[in-house]
C-alpha cells in the first residue's frame, strides 16, 4: 500500500471516529472504568420586563420614557461633540501638539479630557439654563415632554446661532431648498443649523490653528537655516528644534494663552 491509499484510509478512520463521537450520547460515552462525562451545566434564564401584565397608561408611559432615556444617551457622545464648543477645543490642541513636534505628549487622553472639562465650563451657562427652563419642571410634572424638548433646544441653538457663520448658514439652507433670507433665527430647522455649526466650528478651529502653528514654522525655519550653514544637513531640523519650542512655549505661558483664547473666542 502505497503513502497516499494510508494517509486517505487514516483520514476515513478520523472521520468515522468523530462522527461516532458526536452522535453516540454522553451518557454511553465512557473511556476507562475512572473516565466519564459530566453533565452539561444549563445557563440560567433572563428576561427583561417592563411594567406590569395589567397594561396600565402610566406603566405604558414609563416605559417609554425610559426608552427614550436609553437612546439619548446612546446619542449622548454624538450630541457633546456636534453641538457643543468641543470639535473646536479638540482641534486647536491637535495643532498645537504636531506645531511642537510632540508626537504623544500631552496624550489623547489628557487632550480630550482637557477638552472636555473645558466644554463642561463653556457651556455651563447653556446647561443652567436649560436646567431651569425645561429640565426642572418636567421631572416635576409641569411641563409635557415635547414642550420640554422645545424649551431645551432653545439655549442650544441660541449657542449654535451666535458662533455659526452667515455663509455656511446660507450654503446648508441653499442646498436644503430653504430662503436663504430669515428674519427670524427660529424659523431656520435644527437639521441645517446643526451642520453649518459644525462647519463653522472646523474653519475657525484651522484660523486659530494657523495662527498657533506660524511661530513654530518660523523656529523650524531658523534651526534649518543654522544647521545648513554649520554643515550639519543629515540631522534633522525637527530634532534640534523641539526643545526650543517648548522652552519658548513654556517662557510665554502657552497653556494660559491657548486656553483663554479659546475659551474667550465663544464670548
Amino acid at each position: 500500500m502505497g503513502f497516499p491509499a494510508l494517509l486517505r484510509r487514516s483520514a476515513a478512520i478520523l472521520g468515522v471516529l468523530s462522527l461516532l463521537w458526536i452522535c453516540v450520547p454522553e451518557s454511553n460515552v465512557a473511556w476507562g472504568s475512572n473516565l466519564s462525562v459530566a453533565p452539561v451545566a444549563q445557563l440560567p434564564e433572563l428576561s427583561l420586563k417592563f411594567g406590569s401584565d395589567n397594561g396600565q397608561p402610566s406603566q405604558v408611559a414609563m416605559t417609554v420614557e425610559l426608552l427614550l432615556m436609553l437612546t439619548v444617551l446612546s446619542l449622548a457622545p454624538s450630541i457633546l461633540i456636534m453641538m457643543t464648543s468641543f470639535t473646536r477645543i479638540i482641534v486647536v490642541l491637535s495643532f498645537l501638539r504636531q506645531a511642537m513636534g510632540t508626537a504623544q505628549v500631552p496624550p489623547n487622553q489628557v487632550m480630550i479630557g482637557l477638552s472636555l472639562f473645558l466644554t463642561f465650563f463653556i457651556m455651563a451657562p447653556v446647561y443652567k439654563t436649560m436646567d431651569e427652563k425645561a429640565i426642572t419642571p418636567y421631572l416635576e410634572k409641569r411641563m409635557a415632554p415635547e414642550v420640554a424638548l422645545t424649551e431645551a433646544m432653545k439655549p442650544v441653538r441660541s449657542f449654535m446661532m451666535r458662533q455659526v457663520r452667515k455663509k455656511d448658514l446660507a450654503l446648508f439652507m441653499k442646498i436644503g431648498h430653504l430662503p436663504e433670507s430669515v428674519s427670524n433665527p427660529d424659523d431656520i430647522p435644527t437639521y441645517v443649523l446643526i451642520p453649518a455649526f459644525v462647519i463653522s466650528e472646523l474653519s475657525t478651529a484651522f484660523e486659530m490653528g494657523f495662527m498657533i502653528y506660524l511661530p513654530f514654522l518660523i523656529l523650524d525655519m531658523v534651526v534649518s537655516s543654522v544647521l545648513m550653514s554649520m554643515g550639519m544637513m543629515m540631522l534633522p531640523p525637527t530634532v534640534v528644534s523641539m526643545p526650543f519650542k517648548i522652552l519658548l512655549f513654556v517662557l510665554v505661558d502657552g497653556w494660559s494663552l491657548v486656553v483663554g483664547s479659546l475659551v474667550q473666542s465663544f464670548h
